[in-house]
């Protein structure tokens, strides 16, 4: 756990450097023994955090030669963008997208999605108790896009099913924390759920913004 937690930290730094323009688009990084030295870790985290970030499309590592960071182009899709982006890129467009998405479900749910909606939010509420994260990770996801659903916008709801997988690794990463977050939140979700159940929009996105700024 702890190899994986240092090489997230490496490629984190490596991205934030990269949006700081230490490093350029184009330009070689520097060799695996100055980057340990620059991020203070060992051979292998450097090495995880080079493989996840060329993955994802931000490092080209060419045999024999070096590891570059890769020029953006009309080549890199909509998905490598997303999962290059960091978390706060991520939330900041999440909070538009479920803003929008509350607000049209207020008003256009139907009693099958409230149905929908209640069962996530009894599934989610039953994995804390259980102490099962990841019941209790998927019951969440499930929560938000039942109510995507319920906006009866489907490409609003086909956008935010796009984050799903950006937003379980956020969870993921967030494991040795516990569930404390997602205890602490549950009322919140509860009272969103009545909030568009009782179609009182304003006090919906009050909620919905709350949650995803205390979502860290």
């Amino acid at each position: 756990m702890e190899k994986e937690k240092l090489s997230d930290r490496v490629a984190a730094k490596i991205r934030q450097d990269i949006k700081e323009k230490k490093y350029q688009p184009g330009e070689k990084i520097p060799a695996e023994p100055e980057l340990m030295k620059i991020y203070a870790v060992g051979r292998s985290s450097v090495r995880e955090a080079i493989k996840s970030l060329a993955m994802t499309g931000i490092l080209e590592v060419r045999q024999g030669d070096g590891t570059y960071i890769r020029e953006a182009g009309p080549d890199i899709t909509m998905d490598q963008r997303i999962r290059n982006a960091d978390f706060d890129e991520i939330n900041a467009v999440r909070i538009l997208l479920e803003e929008e998405i509350v607000r049209l479900a207020t008003v256009n749910h139907t009693p099958k999605d409230l149905e929908e909606i209640a069962l996530h939010l009894a599934d989610r509420k039953q994995a804390i108790l259980a102490e099962d994260r990841e019941a209790c990770t998927n019951a969440d996801i499930a929560f938000h896009l039942a109510i995507a659903n319920a906006s009866g916008n489907s490409v609003l709801c086909g956008l935010y099913q796009t984050f799903t997988q950006t937003i379980r690794a956020f969870f993921a990463k967030r494991e040795l924390l516990g569930l404390g977050n997602f205890a602490m939140s549950h009322h919140l979700h509860e009272d969103l759920y009545n909030a568009i159940r009782t179609k009182k929009k304003n006090l919906a996105l009050e909620i919905t913004r709350h949650i995803l700024n205390n979502n860290y």
